[in-house]
């Protein structure tokens, strides 16, 4: 097996930021993306029949051509746009301008980290129920599930914390076994079926008691459609691994569409069959919380018609299976941070370590389980709810590039599939709003913290690079002597303001008229940046020298200009400031949203910061 190292799967989920050294052959991937994917047929069945009992198949059948028709088209537009793994949320971070982009990126950080953490307490939950249902296992552990969903969850912690590797080849292995395994209870019970034409008979006619009409055995289908969401998982996995795909960009990107249409229709094909299966071979009440085909459908299947020894066997494929799919969102969550936050200065210094990360995020699986009990059902809603949200986030994503691009065709076929999302993730959530509320829980603490983070990293010097023009630059080399900057907040930029602002310094300063200044004007245009490259212009108007500047915020974008202006002319530079008015607690607020408010004490506290030797440090002047 060829290795992984955790550092190369951390860059794999959805929100990682460089490409891994190695690459492999799409459909060993796909094993990668299916660990989550395929995973959920081990608690899909039994969900569905629970929530919508006899016309299951029928609601299944809707939900797959949900997929194919609506998930499948968006996010193999998702893998032509994103190609090194980005994925939905980056575009739509793309689409809206400014704060409003971040707080939209914000947001839907808040439900995928609910679609994560639900992924690892779900799948942590289901695989204790195929180990405490097999008939080996000593009954001394019946009822115990909430304790043995703990140890799971903290031996998949204990494996982050040692350090992840193999996990192509683990993959590959586990989703293969596991893909044969369930291939093998699928024929076996449709064969069963096929030889008692009876049973189809039955569930026939218990359709036709409970509705009365194909129209009416529909429109509940749809109804409960949306409650099967779970069996759409895997899309946002499938673009993020995108970068592990070999091959340049061309070769990625239809090897990506060939990925994501190959498990869809993988899938597809065992959801309906499982669906039909366990409906027609089930008992209704084993469904139930406490029956042994609850959150095990198809594993109670594998113990009935395959024998114990079979489905002993299947209950460790499938607990191997939600075991790494739990590992597989739990590297996902390590990358939302390192991908978003710290571009934002909304993270704190020590979330770029992995180990602290991973025990916070396993206290938050702690609690989760114990709030809902570690049950499969009790979960579903949630779970589907992040889904069903990237999968929104993901179609208007699409919708508005092909608008922008002036696909008509596609802009009203992609609104389409938006709406049938829109309406699948409006049904659930009212039908099962504890989704919304983990993801409301997610997002307030996710803002919360980045506020807290971003007001603590104000005083950071946030100048990735400094970058002049040639005038700029022939200012700079023409200066002798001692420096003088007088900064200026442009208006009207005429000749009236600037000879009124010299005689201001003049005044306040005791300048002497003889010395050589120069003014330094910045413009903010983006002051949710927190990072950004600063571009600096010549300019001279009525006489006078002018730097001007864009950045995100007024001081640092000054700040880092004198330090740029020491190192290259090696004289330590002087700026000019007269005090402003205001609150001060008012005018810290403007400069974390609008990157002005104090403009003098902010930028001595920046060159403070990124200058600890006061004879180096450029001074600053207020009057």
């Amino acid at each position: 097996m060829e290795g992984l190292q955790q550092e190369d799967l951390r860059a794999l989920g959805p929100h990682g930021s460089r490409s891994p050294e190695k690459q492999y052959s799409w459909w060993r991937v796909m094993c990668l993306t299916g660990v989550d994917y395929f995973s959920s047929l081990g608690y899909q069945p039994g969900i569905a029949a629970l929530a919508a009992g006899s016309v299951s198949p029928v609601a299944t059948i809707l939900l797959v051509l949900l997929t194919l028709l609506g998930a499948l088209p968006v996010y193999r537009r998702v893998a032509v746009e994103s190609p090194h793994g980005q994925g939905s949320i980056a575009m739509l971070e793309g689409l809206a301008p400014r704060w409003w982009g971040k707080l939209v990126v914000l947001v839907l950080l808040g439900f995928a980290a609910t679609d994560f953490v639900i992924t690892i307490t779900l799948s942590a939950a289901d695989a204790s129920a195929h180990i405490l249902e097999n008939p080996f296992v000593p009954r001394a552990l019946s009822g115990q599930q909430v304790a043995v969903t703990i140890f799971l969850l903290a031996l998949l912690s204990a494996v982050f914390l040692m350090g992840f590797t193999e996990a192509i080849g683990v993959a590959v292995l586990v989703v293969g076994v596991y893909l044969v395994l369930n291939a093998v209870v699928v024929v076996r019970t449709i064969m069963y079926i096929l030889a008692r034409p009876g049973l189809i008979v039955d569930w026939e006619r218990m359709l036709t008691v409970q509705h009365a009409s194909p129209l009416g055995l529909l429109g509940v289908s749809l109804l409960v459609m949306p409650r099967l969401a779970l069996g759409l998982s895997g899309f946002e996995t499938g673009v993020a691994v995108m970068p592990l795909i070999k091959g340049d960009l061309p070769v990625r990107i239809r090897d990506a569409k060939r990925l994501l249409t190959t498990a869809a229709l993988i899938m597809s094909v065992f959801l309906i069959c499982s669906s039909f299966a366990t409906i027609i071979l089930i008992p209704e009440k084993e469904f139930q919380p406490g029956g042994k085909a609850n959150g095990r459908a198809l594993a109670y299947l594998a113990h009935a018609y395959l024998g114990n020894g079979f489905g002993t066997l299947y209950d460790v494929s499938t607990i191997g299976i939600l075991w790494f799919a739990g590992a597989s969102a739990l590297a996902g969550l390590i990358n939302l941070v390192p991908r978003y936050l710290p571009r934002y200065g909304m993270a704190p210094d020590w979330t770029r370590a992995v180990r602290p990360l991973v025990l916070v995020f396993t206290v938050v699986s702690f609690a989760i389980t114990l709030a809902f009990g570690a049950s499969v059902d009790a979960q579903g809603g949630a779970y589907a709810t992040g889904v069903l949200v990237l999968f929104l986030s993901a179609g208007v994503a699409v919708t508005v590039d092909a608008y922008r691009a002036g696909r008509r065709g596609r802009t009203r076929v992609f609104g389409l599939i938006t709406l049938v999302l829109a309406y699948t993730l409006a049904d659930n959530i009212r039908g099962r709003p504890e989704g919304v509320k983990i993801g409301a829980l997610f997002i307030a603490a996710i803002i919360v913290m980045s506020l807290i983070s971003r007001a603590t990293r104000s005083t950071e010097l946030r100048v990735s690079d400094v970058r002049l023009d040639t005038l700029a630059q022939e200012f700079i080399a023409e200066s002798t002597g001692e420096i003088h900057l007088i900064a200026n907040d442009p208006r009207r930029r005429d000749q009236a303001e600037y000879n009124a602002k010299l005689r201001e310094q003049w005044y306040t300063h005791r300048l002497r008229s003889s010395e050589p200044v120069m003014f330094v004007e910045v413009t903010v245009q983006d002051a949710s940046q927190f990072r950004s490259e600063l571009r600096v212009r010549g300019d001279v108007r009525y006489g006078h020298q002018i730097l001007r500047v864009e950045s995100a915020t007024v001081p640092n974008a000054l700040a880092a200009l004198l330090l740029y202006i020491r190192d290259r002319t090696g004289e330590v530079p002087n700026i000019y400031f007269h005090w402003g008015e205001g609150n001060p607690v008012l005018a810290m607020l403007r400069y974390l949203v609008f990157g002005g408010g104090d403009v003098p004490g902010m930028t001595r506290e920046v060159l403070r910061e990124a200058e600890p030797d006061p004879a180096r440090r450029p001074h600053v002047h207020v009057g």
